[in-house]
């Protein structure tokens, strides 16, 4: 079913006319052919360009894409939310591609006016992620490919949703932020990534997306898992996760089951939300015997 959810989305982004996109705001795009120049707006789109092997049309990246590391050697064109527009047109792209989530409209209608084409994505999940990685490379050109990674994709999804159907859903606390404590509800990526996980996000009913949350909160529902979001390893992430155990009544610390996970691979709608989701699988499921040796800890994630 999240297979052929997927091939619905990618539909809506085929093209029509031979050289018309219709991107996730439902506007035509016109390509008159593959594009050769290409800025993206956002470090996942940068991450999604290079996972389809188009390094080497990428022209111009934003701040933060550092993955993989030849991004860094990119010319950057600000921040996907402060962006500089007047750097895109100096680097001649024959196309910028944006994000919704994001992005400021904006900028998005500088960049028409100056003739430069601009697809706008929207992922909000997994399987709309792997949508995105299709679409793009269809507008790039490269659709059989693009299908093809997507396929593989979904392929390892597929997998982890098979493999923890059928078993207790444990609650789980996701803390993106230490000071103060935040977290997230069910509109959220981080969100599907705990329930394809085969988990449930303790905070999904709040109203908030990011919503701040007191230690006494957390005492009171009881998280069979904590999973605190990180790009650090050692330090005050570190003395968090340590200060958890400060409350042995939480079934999470009870079963030292308090984790660190690297926030890229929740945070970005990109090919590596599926590697967040096998090391969350592994994380909320334990008891479940994974490719990985029993011994191994899922690269990325720290107990």
């Amino acid at each position: 079913m999240l297979f052929l959810a997927c091939c619905t989305l990618l539909i809506n982004a085929a093209p029509c006319l031979g050289a018309v996109f219709h991107d996730a705001l439902k506007r035509p795009v016109d390509l008159p052919a593959p594009p050769r120049r290409i800025v993206a707006l956002a470090p996942n789109l940068t991450e999604i360009l290079y996972y389809l092997g188009l390094g080497d049309r990428v022209v111009g990246v934003t701040r933060y894409s550092y993955y993989p590391p030849d991004a860094l050697k990119k010319p950057k064109v600000g921040s996907y939310i402060q962006v500089n527009v007047e750097r895109i047109l100096e680097l001649k792209p024959d196309l910028v591609i944006g994000t919704a989530d994001g992005n400021r409209r904006g900028v998005v209608k500088l960049l028409e006016q100056a003739g430069i084409p601009v697809f706008v994505v929207n992922p909000r999940t997994v399987k709309e992620t792997v949508a995105t990685i299709a679409a793009i490379a269809e507008v790039c050109g490269i659709g059989e490919r693009g299908r093809h990674l997507a396929s593989l994709l979904m392929d390892r999804v597929e997998k982890i949703v098979n493999r923890t159907s059928g078993l207790k859903k444990p609650l789980v606390f996701l803390q993106i932020n230490l000071r103060p404590i935040m977290t997230v509800n069910s509109h959220t990526i981080h969100s599907d990534v705990i329930r394809l996980a085969g988990g449930r996000n303790m905070t999904g009913d709040l109203s908030v997306t990011y919503p701040r949350i007191s230690i006494e909160e957390v005492l009171k529902r009881k998280p069979d898992v904590i999973i605190i979001s990180s790009m650090e390893r050692g330090g005050r992430f570190e003395r968090e996760k340590m200060n958890w155990y400060k409350w042995p009544s939480i079934p999470a610390v009870k079963n030292r089951q308090v984790y660190l996970l690297n926030s890229d691979l929740l945070d970005r709608p990109s090919p590596r939300i599926v590697d967040g989701l096998e090391m969350m699988a592994r994380l909320i499921h334990p008891e479940v015997r994974w490719n990985a040796r029993p011994e191994e800890k899922p690269q990325g994630a720290t107990q």
